[in-house]
């Protein structure tokens, strides 16, 4: 069988439901280990955070200098346009200082700093790749979830070229303003994923949805965002009729529009789909059978 496309993945009828169980996925990462869901914080380091794991593991054991250097991490920044050279070098300087990341040792030119991901960060993107490789296995009966535990060099390689073709898609590198203004703010994607969490049923011809009593003060205790910035998320999009609450005063039940719901679903759709033809590829270089297992939806 053929990877799954975009359009495939976002109209299946699992596809709200794998996008409650992928939120839970990331917030259960986040709440056992809130430093590192600073990596994707907001949408800008998570473009930065993505680039950085590719460059770190493509790095070749017949070429020391390859992979992670500050100088070819700068320039990746750069092209696409995620921040300034300063915030570049100093995002890598923080990750180093966390224990994300360590330098390669024995580099024969002391002039280059190589950069290598530590076992901490490795554990970190590999539950992150792995649990949407059991989103992806839901949808179709496959076995992508237990092939990438079974065999850790998918990982290694699909990775990269994902992360290659999401920088590069202008859907996913530039979300709709919708759905913007919370992904440009800090812990804004965990806020959102917080959100669909909540979904129990989404019925896609309802022009709302309801996901429960939602205070920004649970939020902001949560995911320790500021309530400024919180009010500031929540306040633009009440303002355009995205969502909002069953009561005045953010009382009640919040509601989520089908417009932002889409917009979101479709956003979402575009990792998946990225994911999952990184995964078919990555096989295809092994010699593994991608679609082992896989059954009739």
């Amino acid at each position: 069988m053929p990877p799954m496309t975009r359009a495939e993945i976002a109209a299946h009828p699992l596809f709200p439901s794998i996008e409650k169980q992928i939120a839970k996925h990331l917030i259960g990462i986040h709440l056992r280990t809130p430093r590192m869901s600073r990596l994707k914080a907001s949408h800008r380091k998570w473009l930065m955070t993505q680039s950085l794991f590719a460059l770190a593991l493509r790095r070749r054991p017949d070429d020391p200098l390859s992979g992670l250097t500050a100088t070819r991490f700068v320039e990746t920044v750069m092209r696409l346009g995620a921040a300034s050279r300063n915030t570049a070098t100093g995002y890598l300087a923080e990750l180093v200082a966390y224990k994300f990341l360590r330098d390669v040792p024995d580099v024969p030119d002391r002039r280059v700093r190589v950069l290598e991901a530590t076992e901490l960060s490795l554990g970190g993107m590999r539950s992150w790749f792995n649990g949407h490789m059991a989103c992806l296995d839901r949808i179709d009966g496959g076995n992508r979830e237990q092939m990438s535990i079974d065999h850790e060099a998918i990982f290694v390689i699909a990775q990269p070229l994902a992360a290659d073709m999401l920088v590069d898609d202008p859907l996913w590198r530039d979300p709709p303003d919708s759905i913007g203004h919370f992904l440009w703010s800090d812990l804004g994607g965990m806020i959102l994923h917080d959100l669909i969490a909540r979904l129990d049923q989404v019925d896609r011809e309802a022009p709302r949805v309801l996901a429960g009593p939602v205070t920004l003060a649970e939020l902001s205790e949560i995911y320790q965002v500021s309530a400024t910035n919180l009010k500031r998320m929540f306040k633009k999009a009440e303002t355009d009729g995205l969502l909002g609450w069953e009561h005045p005063r953010r009382r009640g039940s919040l509601w989520l529009s089908q417009g932002f719901l889409d917009d979101y679903f479709t956003w979402q759709s575009a990792k998946f789909a990225a994911l999952e033809l990184a995964y078919h590829q990555a096989c295809l270089e092994l010699g593994l059978n991608a679609t082992k297992d896989v059954v009739a939806a």
